[in-house]
């Protein structure tokens, strides 16, 4: 037995004709049916007969086309217009004869190519049947003539603006997936900034001062012994970093890719053994859940020891984290006593990152000279949103 929950998939996966096939079939088998017999379209008052084989032409004309309408509309408009004429120029008067504004419909909305030849075409042709109509039989007032070509161009105006419709969805989709690219790229290069930098910075200074620690080798062991620690741990945070990238990412804990405010000492001691005086105080208990902001929290304490690694290397530094029932506070300063390090140059990327993480969650970012010389980082930043 087929499963009835498969069958929209499978309805869907036919071809388009075969799809609008038995729209087409239903049609001409209304027209078969003795109650519909002359009661279709009359155009032109020729009087209503009898259907005879030319009929059965018609009515196969203007139904069977219908399953191109969307695959070659053009092509359907021009099969069910040539049926529709021998119908009314015979006066058989088909139900079928409603195939014609489908017909149109149809081809506003699909016609890519020749949509002006295809209307002046028509135009043309309804004029033309028009004239032939209003000559053989008894006629009718201009009036009615231009009304029916008035609601068949409405047809048509009907099928453009679901073209129009259709093609302002399909660029909207477009933009939000542009967007959601550039937000994708965005935010790795802000965690490529964020991870690699920091290590970097360190390694660069912890390398600069083993220059001159050649007549000490114990300390150019411990020195070169942490640029080899930094490097792995640069190499572990990219790894992470690039699981990100991993189609099967999210199949693992969080939990392992992302940095806690818990390794902030980890952090801390890095920077010391870089030649940073660092002064860390933790303040309160973290909650059970704080959602991105212990990301947050940590990326901000990388980048302000980065900082001071680079323009302040060797001055005081201070770390306070304070944990709050609904936030975390991050503050991160420096007194200026230090030198700019022989490190790479700086982007300006990323306090301007920081800033940007800090409000997506709804919190507050400011960083800044402060009166004695040295450089001030806070960031206030609340805690359950979801990563």
């Amino acid at each position: 037995m087929i499963d009835r929950r498969r069958v929209p998939g499978l309805w869907r996966r036919l071809d388009v004709t075969a799809r609008d096939l038995p729209f087409g079939i239903l049609i001409l088998v209304a027209s078969a049916l003795p109650g519909f017999q002359g009661n279709g379209t009359e155009f032109g008052g020729v009087p209503t007969r009898p259907a005879d084989a030319l009929a059965v032409v018609a009515a196969v004309l203007q139904s069977l086309p219908l399953a191109t309408r969307r695959r070659w509309p053009l092509v359907c408009l021009a099969l069910v217009s040539c049926g529709f004429a021998l119908d009314q120029l015979r006066g058989y008067h088909l139900f079928a004869s409603i195939a014609l504004p489908v017909a149109l419909v149809s081809a506003g909305s699909y016609v890519e190519r020749f949509r002006r030849t295809a209307m002046v075409a028509a135009s043309v042709a309804y004029v033309a049947l028009a004239f032939v109509i209003d000559r053989s039989g008894p006629g009718e007032p201009v009036a009615e003539y231009v009304t029916f070509y008035l609601a068949l161009a409405l047809a048509w105006g009907i099928g453009a603006w679901m073209r129009s419709a259709r093609a302002a969805e399909a660029e909207r989709r477009r933009r939000v997936a542009e967007d959601a690219r550039t937000a994708e790229r965005t935010r790795i290069a802000r965690e490529l900034h964020d991870v690699v930098t920091h290590h970097v910075t360190a390694m660069v200074v912890q390398t600069e001062a083993a220059r001159y620690l050649t007549a000490s080798p114990d300390r150019l062991d411990q020195a070169l012994t942490t640029v080899s620690d930094t490097g792995r741990r640069a190499l572990t945070d990219l790894r992470h970093l690039l699981d990100l990238l991993n189609p099967e990412y999210g199949t693992g804990s969080r939990d392992d890719r992302t940095p806690p405010v818990g390794r902030v000492l980890t952090l801390v001691e890095q920077t010391r053994r870089a030649g940073q005086p660092v002064e860390l105080t933790e303040e309160g208990t973290p909650p059970d859940s704080t959602g991105s902001a212990d990301l947050v929290a940590y990326r901000v304490v990388q980048e302000a020891l980065t900082n001071a690694l680079k323009y302040d290397h060797g001055g005081r530094t201070s770390v306070l984290v304070r944990h709050g029932g609904r936030e975390i506070t991050v503050e991160v300063g420096t007194d200026g006593t230090g030198s700019r390090a022989a490190s790479p140059g700086g982007s300006g990327r990323g306090l301007a990152g920081l800033r940007e993480r800090v409000g997506v969650l709804g919190g507050d970012f400011e960083a800044g000279r402060r009166d004695d010389g040295g450089f001030l980082v806070r960031a206030r930043i609340p805690v359950g949103t979801p990563a």
